[in-house]
């Protein structure tokens, strides 16, 4: 089972369940959703001409769109490169396209002069079955994470990080690499996230306690100062990463 596979595991069986609450849009996105997002935008992202090993910059902030982009490249044949600028084939941003990215197409999440709409990547036909293996993930564009790497990452991390379905986690980590695997962790189990819009001390408590959370993720300085709460689980965010060497 390929990395986006794993994360898709669980649409069939929890359908219309949360699996990522944007706080700062307000968008809930079923599991259901996700994978269906995943397969149309894969297959959009073909159709505009996208090769296999083909590199797409993915310039989004944590929250419900950033794992549909990623898997969506990486269910293409695509690289998924979590930069703002480089050579790439495509991009796919908010709305603003940096100066400095060399691309062919640009995708955007709202309206922008000479780019096409994200939107419209859903609108055609679906890949049923994504690659079996091969580059699927960068950071910089410089170091590739294959398919194999990060989905067996993704089954050691579940045996360390334990969630369960009826978790809800709070993804309050400090950039999107580290966001997207917990998003992949925890919707491996069927749990739900939930994003902050400002993942400050106070506004994790807030959050934890209106959305009856029991496990955040989060950086040491902010974990330590969670500590205490008798229901909330705190996981320093450097633990979803370290076993990748990052």
């Amino acid at each position: 089972m390929t990395w986006t596979e794993l994360v898709m595991a669980a649409a069939p069986i929890q359908g219309d369940q949360p699996a990522v609450s944007d706080v700062r849009t307000g968008e809930v996105l079923s599991y259901a959703a996700f994978a269906r997002r995943v397969g149309r935008a894969a297959g959009g992202l073909r159709a505009h001409g996208l090769r296999y090993g083909d590199r797409v910059l993915v310039d989004l902030p944590l929250g419900a769109a950033l794992p549909v982009a990623v898997h969506a490249v990486a269910w293409a044949g695509g690289i998924a490169v979590l930069a703002p600028s480089g050579p790439a084939r495509m991009l796919i941003t908010q709305h603003e396209v940096p100066p400095a990215a060399e691309v062919e197409h640009v995708f955007t999440l709202r309206p922008a002069p000479g780019a096409t709409p994200f939107a419209e990547l859903l609108a055609g036909g679906t890949v049923e079955f994504g690659p079996l293996a091969g580059p699927a993930l960068s950071l910089d564009g410089e170091r590739l994470l294959d398919n194999d790497e990060l989905a067996t990452d993704l089954r050691r991390l579940a045996t360390r990080l334990v969630i369960g379905k009826d978790d809800i986690v709070i993804n309050a980590v400090s950039e999107p690499f580290r966001g997207l695997r917990v998003i992949d962790l925890a919707m491996t189990a069927g749990a739900h996230v939930v994003v902050p819009h400002e993942p400050t001390l106070i506004g994790c408590r807030v959050l934890a306690a209106e959305r009856r959370a029991t496990v955040v993720v989060a950086p040491y300085d902010l974990a330590r100062r969670l500590l205490g709460d008798p229901v909330l689980r705190v996981v320093d965010e450097r633990a979803v990463v370290s076993s990748l060497g990052l």
